[in-house]
Formats: C-alpha cells, structure tokens, sequence
C-alpha cells in the first residue's frame, strides 16, 4: 500500500495556533487532586490508561502463551563482536479454538561479557534482514511495504533488500557499548495496511466476518502487545538482562513504542523517535499532522473511537503529555528533528515539559527545563530525555548516540 499523500491544508505556522488548555496529569475525573505516590498508582495513573485505552489505542487482550519452534546462533556476527540468534516463536490463543501466530526475532548479545546485559529492543518497518546484510538472517516472510528503492517490490522481500536499514540500526555501535539489541517485523503481527487485522495479532481473537470494535485495538496496538511478546522472548535468553530493557521505534513504531511502555511495566525505559501526532505530539497543537490526517491516512492505526476526534482535539480527554507521564517513574526519551514539521517537534518538546509534574511527584527529575525552544543538538533532561537534532525524519546515529548516554546514566 502506498503511503496516502499529506493535506494541502497543513499548517507549518505558529503564528495561527490557538489557544489550548492540555487537560490535568494530577487531578482525577472526579476532581480530587492527585497529591501523593499511592494516589497516582492506585487512582490516577489507571484512570489514565483506561483513557487512553477507550479513546486513541483500544483494548488490547492479555498476553498469549509462547513456544520457541526454533533457536539459531552464529558466534561471529558483526565481526565476532556478538552472537546474533534467531528464535522462532509462536503464540496461542484460545479464543473460540486455539489459533495461533509466528513470528521471529533476531538478536544480537555481545560476546565480550561477564554477566546478563541490559538491552534494546524495536520493531523494524521490512524485516529483520533489511536491520543487517548478514547473509544468514532469514528473509521476512508474508505481506512487506513495496519500495523499490529497498528492493521490495509485490510485497515480498528479496535478497537485494538486506540491510536496506541498517543505517537506522548501528548493531556494531551499541554492541560495543555493551548492550543487545533485539528486533521483529511489524508486520507480523499487523501488516501496515487497512485489512491487515485479518492476518494479524487481531485474528487471533475476532470471530470470522468481523471487524474489531469501536474500543478494540489497532496496528499501534497489536505492535505494543508484540513488543511485550518480544520482552517475553527476551526473558528466555540467560545472557539478556530483561529488567533493564529499553523500548525505541521510530515514527509509528514509536508511537507503538510508548504505548508499550505504558501497557507494560516490564519495559524500564521507552524511546520515542519522532513519533510525532499520536505519539509524543501534543494533539492539541495544531501543527503539522492532525489527528484527522492519522485516522483518514491511516484508518488502521488507532481504535475507531479515535475517529471522533478529528478536528476536535479539544474535545479529547487526554493528551500526549499524559501518556509520557504513564511511564513515570521510569525513564522515558523523546528526539525531534529541526526538519520535520509534519511530526511537530516544538509539540513534542510541550509534552515532555508538561509530563515533568508527575515525574516530580514520583520524586525523580523530569525534564525541569522551561526554555521555549531547546538547543538543537543538545541532550536535555534527567529522568526525561529529550533532544533535537539537525536534518529530517529518520533516526540516525546522532540519535543513537543520545539513547546510548541516557541508557547509560539509567541501566549503569
């Protein structure tokens, strides 16, 4: 599926923001204010969730049993700098029959180590083999994106197409730091198109003929609830530290990445590349993507309620600085890129500033910067994270090298 076109509407200019009150972190639907540790745990923070869970990202289903079919390993990956493994998995679901779903991980662990090492983990866009050229990495199966200049073409993939992304993944690099880096395909739990709840995490759990309801999940949420899969497969590897993991994605995926870290207080950090309207965004902000350009470009992404929402943010009773708050205490980072309007770094930014309360609240530093602008290339913040960098939408090694020190302050 080709990607829909953006709007000719889109508004790149501040000066024609309105104003907007971003709904309260700290005080309940009932009106009590939120003034302790307990109440935000047992009261407010599952308020929130509930929230977010009804209005933008569905429901999402417990977590089904896991079996490895299969375990393969090469002790000389990246230069003999790692072991790269790679487990097939499968889940099941007991919903009206068993039914069941694969999918497969590549991980790569550092060779040179002494005990179990924290670790990255992400979903990629095209595959595990598009991540590294290694020529020993099994080809994605089932439906991919088409794009020919990844060498993707009549959604399948080719041996042309590996290591078409590994710029975005610099194993090499986070290796050497000490770290494991996991991956797994998107589209094996919801293909990135409008029909893909049919051969997905989905159809695990909808009875045949049906759609999803108006409060259930979409592909947001079917790649948060595989990312906690991944966490489960993660938790079998000796070599892995599992309770020092950090979640990071790009763009959609982190959107997804975020929502799995609020779902799933596993995950000890979440990292949020230009995940812009939907992810670390404030929807409020009218600026670049809108909420009507998500559900009408992407109908698949987020749950059908969210569909009452376009052109009505306002009307929205959360905001994306409450679900940067729902990873509190935890750590949490978010990156902009100067370039890239449409993703609303200055909206992102708002949002981590406004997630900082909850943070304190909890007792740790958030972000506790008031500048209206950051520095661009400047890494700012303690327990939040945020930094914007030259250039345009992606996520490069500049971006890397911030996670790396903020993984580093946090996991060491």
């Amino acid at each position: 599926m080709d990607t829909p076109p953006r709007p000719a509407d889109v508004n790149y200019d501040e000066s024609r923001i309105a104003p907007f009150d971003l709904p309260e972190s700290l005080r309940c639907q009932d009106g009590s204010a939120v003034l302790s540790a307990a109440q935000w745990f047992e009261k407010r923070r599952p308020e929130l969730l509930s929230l977010f869970k009804t209005h933008i990202y569905g429901r999402v289903p417990a977590r089904c049993s896991l079996t490895t079919l299969a375990r393969r390993s090469d002790s000389l990956a990246l230069s003999g700098m790692a072991t790269r493994y790679e487990l097939d998995i499968r889940l099941c679901s007991e919903h009206d029959g068993a039914r069941e779903l694969d999918f497969r991980v590549a991980l790569w662990v550092p060779n040179d180590i002494s005990e179990p090492v924290p670790a990255f983990v992400g979903l990629n866009f095209f595959g595990n083999h598009s991540v590294h050229a290694d020529p020993g990495l099994q080809l994605a199966r089932g439906w991919l994106p088409n794009r020919a200049e990844y060498h993707l073409v009549e959604h399948t993939a080719t041996e042309a197409s590996r290591g078409c992304q590994s710029e975005c993944w610099p194993l090499s690099l986070i290796v050497s730091r000490g770290y494991a880096f996991a991956t797994a395909y998107a589209g094996d739990w919801h293909p990135d198109h409008p029909d893909g709840f049919r051969s997905g995490a989905q159809a695990l759990f909808l009875d045949p003929g049906t759609r999803p309801a108006a409060d259930e999940w979409g592909a947001i949420g079917a790649w948060a609830w595989g990312l906690s899969h991944l966490l489960d497969a993660l938790e079998q590897v000796p070599a892995v530290n599992a309770k020092r993991v950090a979640v990071v994605g790009h763009s959609r995926l982190g959107k997804a990445a975020l929502w799995a870290g609020a779902l799933d207080e596993r995950f000890a950090m979440a990292i949020s590349n230009q995940s812009g309207r939907g992810g670390a965004a404030l929807s409020r902000r009218r600026f670049g993507e809108l909420t009507r350009d998500l559900n009408r470009r992407f109908p698949h992404w987020f749950c059908a309620n969210f569909r009452r929402y376009d052109d009505r943010e306002a009307e929205l009773p959360v905001d994306q600085h409450q679900l940067l708050a729902l990873l509190a205490p935890r750590p949490v980072y978010v990156a902009s890129a100067a370039l890239d309007l449409w993703a609303d770094p200055k909206g992102e930014y708002l949002a981590c500033q406004h997630a900082d309360e909850v943070y304190r609240l909890l007792g740790k530093g958030g972000l506790s910067v008031t500048t209206p602008e950051p520095v661009i290339g400047d890494s700012l913040g303690d327990t939040i994270g945020y930094h914007r960098r030259d250039g345009a939408h992606d996520i490069t090694r500049v971006d890397w090298a911030h996670y790396l020190a903020f993984a580093d302050r946090h996991f060491r």
